[in-house]
């Protein structure tokens, strides 16, 4: 931990796509078990934000620390563990793995983690009930609705009992009451595991199940109450 008590750090981050700045000097915290909501518009470049944030894409410049440790320096292969082992994720569109069983797809974080895979799968079918999506088991990706497989993307996020949930945009291809659900299940579990969230998103009504707001609009953020 910082000094502080942050869990996730990061400070003047600045990242460019050629001659556009996606990020230009952002600064972001979160606490363990806190649910941060970062909203901005279009391009606005939160994405890449979030993306810095788990070690997906590095920055240009600025630093971001992750339990007291320097996260921008260390190797593609240690990110990538801390990745599987720490963080879960939950994107737009679930990208669940097509070949796999929801069951499968719950339980593949654990299996690339080494473990066997009758412990993973019981592991995962745990997940699946808590998510109230147990009966999905067998069926595949292709086989259940959108509102199903963001709730089992959920459960592949939570598996590994990570420290920080990073959710892009989880609802933006649901229907309103699909995304409640999902959003409530979300921040339910989350918090029952002590997890933190990092929440992406443009919608209001989602951004209501954070505990704080942060604005990202050309690449600057602030806090919500002085978006202006």
């Amino acid at each position: 931990m910082t000094p502080d008590g942050s869990l996730l750090v990061a400070e003047e981050l600045r990242k460019s796509y050629g001659p556009t700045p996606a990020l230009d000097g952002v600064s972001f915290s979160v606490h363990p078990g806190e649910v941060v909501a970062v909203m901005g518009p279009s391009g606005s470049g939160k994405s890449t934000l979030l993306h810095c944030l788990a070690g997906i894409v590095r920055p240009d410049a600025g630093s971001i620390t992750y339990r007291g440790r320097a996260l921008t320096g260390l190797p593609d292969a240690e990110l990538s563990t801390l990745r599987r082992t720490d963080f879960g994720f939950v994107f737009q569109f679930g990208q669940l793995v097509p070949e796999l069983t929801c069951l499968e797809n719950v339980a593949l974080p654990l299996r690339l983690g080494g473990a066997r895979r009758r412990d993973a799968e019981r592991a995962a079918l745990e997940w699946l009930e808590r998510l109230e999506v147990a009966e999905l088991r067998a069926k595949r990706p292709g086989e259940v609705s959108g509102g199903q497989g963001q709730r089992v993307a959920v459960a592949r996020s939570l598996v590994t009992s990570p420290r920080v949930i990073f959710a892009d945009e989880p609802t933006g291809a649901l229907d309103s009451y699909s995304g409640e659900r999902v959003m409530e299940m979300l921040t339910e579990a989350a918090g029952s595991t002590g997890a933190a969230v990092v929440l992406v998103t443009h919608e209001a009504r989602v951004a209501a199940y954070s505990d704080r707001e942060i604005v990202i609009r050309d690449g600057k953020s602030r806090d919500a109450e002085y978006a202006g």
